[in-house]
């Protein structure tokens, strides 16, 4: 939803009036500044014959309904397809109507939406470099940054986590939800132990108690060693930070777009794989170390960080080739590529 939300405000600041067509749950988020209209359905799970997606067939054809009203009633120059189930039912109406259609790819790899939408859509914006899928249909325009994103910085980092420009920063974290593995790793390796650098641990709601309580107990430093549960100005946590470590979902793209060198720890359920695939692409470009889930342990992740920081000339192009493969301006670019489709123009 976050790139969905970024592209959504980016066309707004160019004067366009936005609609979302959503999940219910996700009516209250959108409608805080958009239009929103709830669509009650589900997606497909991958096993095309799972007894679930019968259900999610009765939804679909009780969703179109709810689809074309919403349709009918904005009457969009555009549709957007911004990856989730929903859009399948609202930019295949909308196409059918006329609608030049669009949609994003968040992810390493084509989601099942996105495939059914293929023949629909004008254009796809993907995040990353998809084998195969090559212009003019498919643009490699990154993933979509809200302005909080692009404009973080190392300066308001520092600032709202109290952490000092002049000792090498460690910023690590497992999503919104947390990774126990990580976590574990991370409390194995430098909790209650002297630090030569900062390190700040976001450990996820779930999992902050135990994890506050088990550094507390420890006796760890909390100058050097912080721990929070989770912080929505996280992309400003990144940019104050030398190194981050965390698993390869969607943050990449931040991490990139900051220039950022990273450890990365690819969650081993993700569908298709994506996350290794994110990371793959990070380690290819020279800009991260994969450990897989699997491998990884408080001695092997403290040997790699202290590694890595010894070694500030390996750091610094791993920061350069992080900022190579980043596009701080992907939603701008994105963008364009509605208004091309919108007014039938190629790029």
């Amino acid at each position: 939803m976050t790139p969905a939300l970024a592209v959504a405000h980016e066309l707004k600041s160019r004067g366009a009036a936005v609609s979302f067509a959503t999940t219910p749950s996700q009516v209250e988020r959108v409608g805080r500044e958009f239009l929103a209209y709830p669509i009650d359905m589900r997606g497909f799970e991958r096993r095309l014959l799972a007894r679930e997606n019968l259900t999610t067939l009765r939804r679909l054809a009780a969703a179109a309904p709810n689809a074309w009203r919403a349709v009918s009633r904005v009457q969009p120059a555009v549709a957007i397809g911004a990856g989730g189930y929903v859009s399948g039912p609202v930019v295949v109406l909308a196409a059918l109507r006329g609608v030049p259609s669009l949609a994003l790819e968040a992810d390493s790899h084509l989601g099942v939406t996105n495939q059914l939408l293929r023949p629909f859509v004008k254009r796809i914006c993907l995040s990353f470099p998809i084998a195969g899928l090559t212009p003019p249909k498919y643009i490699v325009t990154g993933r979509a940054l809200t302005r909080a994103q692009a404009d973080a910085s190392a300066e308001e980092g520092r600032r709202l986590f109290d952490v000092s420009a002049d000792v090498p920063v460690v910023v690590a974290f497992g999503g919104s939800q947390g990774a126990q593995s990580i976590n574990r790793a991370l409390l194995d390796a430098f909790a209650g132990k002297q630090l030569d650098f900062q390190l700040l641990h976001l450990t996820g709601e779930r999992n902050y108690p135990q994890v506050a309580a088990e550094h507390a107990l420890l006796g760890t430093d909390p100058s050097r060693y912080k721990v929070l549960a989770y912080t929505d100005r996280l992309a400003d946590a990144m940019a104050a930070a030398d190194l981050v470590i965390g698993r390869s979902g969607g943050s990449v793209a931040e991490l990139a777009a900051l220039g950022k060198p990273a450890i990365l720890v690819p969650y081993p359920y993700a569908s298709a794989d994506h996350q290794r695939k994110n990371a793959e692409w990070m380690v290819a470009g020279g800009a991260a170390v994969l450990i897989d889930d699997a491998d990884l342990d408080g001695e092997r992740l403290g040997a790699i960080v202290r590694a890595l920081l010894a070694d500030e000339e390996r750091l610094r192009r791993m920061a350069s080739a992080s900022s190579a493969l980043g596009r701080p301006h992907a939603t701008q670019a994105i963008a364009d590529e509605v208004e091309a489709v919108m007014e039938g123009r190629s790029t």
